[in-house]
């Protein structure tokens, strides 16, 4: 089959990612990764409506991204946006964006908006693929601005769902005081817990080995365990964190204030406002992961949906 180089782009409700990759045998060979915090979502929760400051900050990446990809000759590209582009008003004016951009890449490409079920495949598909099946079921869980995706699978993914929490919303819903009161803490907890319950009710966690967790909030908490004094991918990948360690770096996340977090070596300064909620729908995990599955600690993986996009185009 030989070898084909692909773009892939997943913007969310924080951040927009990119994977330029070689697919070789069906597995991918890194070309380039990139992150940006862009909060397409900004207010997307209160107004419904996509701000016009967000949407040029996210059309100024995506054109940077687009260079990139014709600098490195990618021949096919695909961009998945989720949970905030399902959401605005003026939606139509982001994907009219992504068309003018992206079709320089590759004519007539467009973002898409991916349902819940294929948002969670695939995660899944990205999370996994480097684990030993033997370590199965696993119950990856996809923490991102707008929504957590939680899956059970093995080789395949038996049951998923996509429950609208995420760091940003609760952050913007919950937390407004810097740092947040026990009060503002207590109900971020109910409404995490609420929307989880009804993931957790369609997604049976009982039985399951392995908790996976993907992006941005499961990653910084990666490097805060691991006491890192700068982000570094390669020892986050694949890392494993034990529930003490997870939970202890998670209360000082929730009980500091922004710039205390912006202080900490491996914070994105996009993320140090938003943690503390992402933090939190990580507890309310770990203490239902722990009290049905006896699960008592997480892995971490630098691979999720973005690696997923790029395999399914390939």
């Amino acid at each position: 089959m030989g070898l084909r180089r692909v773009g892939a782009i997943d913007c969310g409700t924080n951040s927009i990612r990119l994977l330029i990759a070689d697919v070789v045998d069906g597995k991918l060979r890194d070309v380039h990764r990139e992150m940006r915090v862009v909060r397409l979502g900004q207010g997307v929760d209160a107004t419904g409506q996509f701000a016009p400051e967000a949407l040029a900050r996210t059309e100024s990446a995506l054109a940077d991204y687009v260079a990139l990809m014709a600098e490195h000759s990618v021949g096919a590209v695909r961009m998945v946006a989720t949970s905030a582009a399902r959401d605005a008003g003026n939606r139509d004016e982001f994907f009219a964006m992504t068309a003018r951009l992206l079709g320089k890449v590759v004519p007539g490409s467009v973002a898409e908006v991916i349902t819940g079920t294929e948002e969670a495949e695939l995660s899944f598909r990205g999370a996994v693929g480097e684990l030993d099946p033997a370590a199965g079921p696993f119950v990856v869980v996809d923490l991102g601005g707008g929504s957590t995706e939680v899956v059970r699978g093995d080789t395949a993914v038996r049951a998923s769902f996509s429950a609208d929490i995420g760091c940003v919303r609760l952050t913007e819903r919950c937390l407004h005081s810097d740092p947040p009161t026990a009060d503002e803490v207590a109900q971020a907890r109910a409404v995490a817990r609420d929307g989880l319950a009804e993931a957790l009710r369609v997604v049976p966690v009982e039985g399951a080995h392995t908790w996976v967790g993907v992006a941005g909030t499961m990653t910084t908490l990666s490097a805060l365990a691991q006491r890192m004094s700068e982000y570094d991918p390669e020892a986050i990948h694949l890392s494993r964190i034990g529930f003490d360690d997870l939970l202890g770096v998670c209360e000082q996340l929730i009980g500091m204030t922004r710039s205390e977090r912006l202080a900490l070596g491996p914070m994105h300064a996009g993320r140090a406002d938003v943690i503390g909620g992402g933090a939190i729908i990580v507890e309310e995990l770990a203490a239902v992961l722990d009290r049905r599955a006896g699960i008592d600690e997480l892995v971490v993986s630098e691979h999720d949906i973005l690696d997923g996009i790029a395999l399914s185009i390939a």
